[in-house]
């Protein structure tokens, strides 16, 4: 009795066949994709004219995704609760609902992930294979992804993918009404905010949803290793850096853009995050007339980010000491906010605190250097700093809690 339903390599063979038809003109021009769905149809039945019609729709949903996407991974990177797509080798590909991770029912041969592999790295000019078995790229979307096969990836190739929503996320959603007051008076009155958290904490998120505060028309120019920032003023000029070719030439670094941008007549300088030396430089912009400057972090709290910025700074070229980096930053920083992910998969504003300027205590010890304003239930402190631009001060009736 013959198979109604082939197997797994049966079908992995047969959507290569009907892509390999495709390259060669047999399925005709996709002008009109509905048109250039029933060609690949019918194509389809000739190739296995047994198949039944869930078979076949699977089969025909493959090769349309393979040509013009991700093939088997497109609806799950369609859907719009999926936050992250993780691609573990030869066993299932795992993805993020909600905060919280899942398996799915989708298991790719291992010529499979390197074509998709292939697919991502290959327009940017990269190259992944034994010899340099790391990438990072992104997607056209603007979703990150990272790249890591063997020999390094014991078990096959891994590809994960961190998506972004299209939707904007609120500051209300992320905070109390008291604290979403007064980031958007911060913003609105150019403070400069550094944006800490853990990986997956929703940086990215809250640094999108700050900028919707910035006034419309000016000059934002934003400075990024993946370009993920999605900011909703009319006159933003996005940069993002770009790696080494595989020959190793053509790298730009985000400390490269940071000085580019300066010369670029920005209002402000919106840097994605900060992970090396461009630390100073991003410092120095904010000392030099660029007030109003956002950027993010990796630290477990605003007293801990500052001493990642200072670690940073001292990791550039220039070897200043750590009484005139901590200067730095105190003159730089205004509000550091700590933002993390709970075991729900909810991301929440944890910590705002208010970076301790001279005659505030002791600045350079510890805890000390930041003054809390902030927790989980609310607002409990103005800040003493005042705004760096023409605005009405920080107002009581924000506060939602005691301290």
């Amino acid at each position: 009795m013959p198979r109604e339903r082939p197997m797994l390599d049966d079908l992995e063979e047969l959507v290569d066949r009907l892509h390999a038809r495709i390259g060669d003109g047999q399925a005709g021009p996709a002008h009109e994709p509905g048109g250039y769905r029933e060609r690949i149809e019918r194509l389809a039945r000739r190739e296995h004219p047994l198949a039944g019609s869930a078979v076949l729709d699977t089969v025909v949903d493959r090769v349309v995704a393979r040509v013009g996407g991700l093939d088997a991974l497109e609806p799950l990177l369609a859907d719009p609760a999926v936050t992250e797509v993780m691609v573990n080798g030869r066993g299932p590909v795992w993805v993020e609902r909600a905060g919280a991770l899942a398996p799915t029912a989708i298991e790719l041969p291992e010529r499979t992930i390197y074509q998709l592999i292939e697919r991502v790295v290959a327009p940017l000019g990269l190259r992944v294979d034994r010899t340099s078995p790391l990438a990072d790229a992104r997607l056209a979307d603007g979703s990150r992804v990272n790249v890591v096969v063997p020999p390094l990836a014991v078990d096959g190739p891994c590809l994960t993918i961190r998506r972004f929503g299209a939707r904007a996320v609120a500051l209300d959603a992320s905070c109390t009404p008291g604290v979403a007051a007064l980031l958007r008076w911060a913003v609105r009155g150019r403070l400069n905010i550094l944006v800490c958290g853990g990986t997956g904490a929703g940086k990215t998120t809250l640094l999108n949803a700050l900028a919707a505060a910035i006034p419309d028309g000016e000059r934002v120019v934003t400075v990024e290793d993946a370009a993920e920032l999605r900011l909703p003023g009319s006159h933003v000029v996005r940069l993002e850096a770009r790696p080494a070719t595989a020959d190793g030439l053509g790298a730009v670094t985000v400390r490269a853009l940071v000085r580019n941008a300066l010369r670029m007549r920005p209002d402000r300088i919106v840097v994605g995050e900060v992970r090396g030396g461009e630390a100073l430089d991003m410092v120095q912009a904010m000392n030099t007339g660029h007030e109003g400057s956002l950027s993010t972090c990796h630290a477990n709290s605003p007293a801990d980010a500052l001493r990642r910025v200072e670690t940073m700074v001292l990791m550039s070229d220039v070897a200043l000491p750590l009484t005139a980096v901590r200067e730095q930053l105190v003159s730089a920083l205004d509000l550091v906010v700590h933002v993390a992910r709970h075991r729900d998969g909810t991301r929440r504003v944890e910590a705002v605190a208010e970076v301790a300027g001279p005659g505030d205590g002791d600045a350079v010890s510890g805890a000390q250097r930041v003054r809390l304003l902030a927790g989980p239930h609310g607002l409990h402190a103005l800040p003493s700093r005042p705004a760096r631009a023409e605005i009405a001060p920080a107002e009581g009736a924000w506060l939602d809690a005691a301290p």
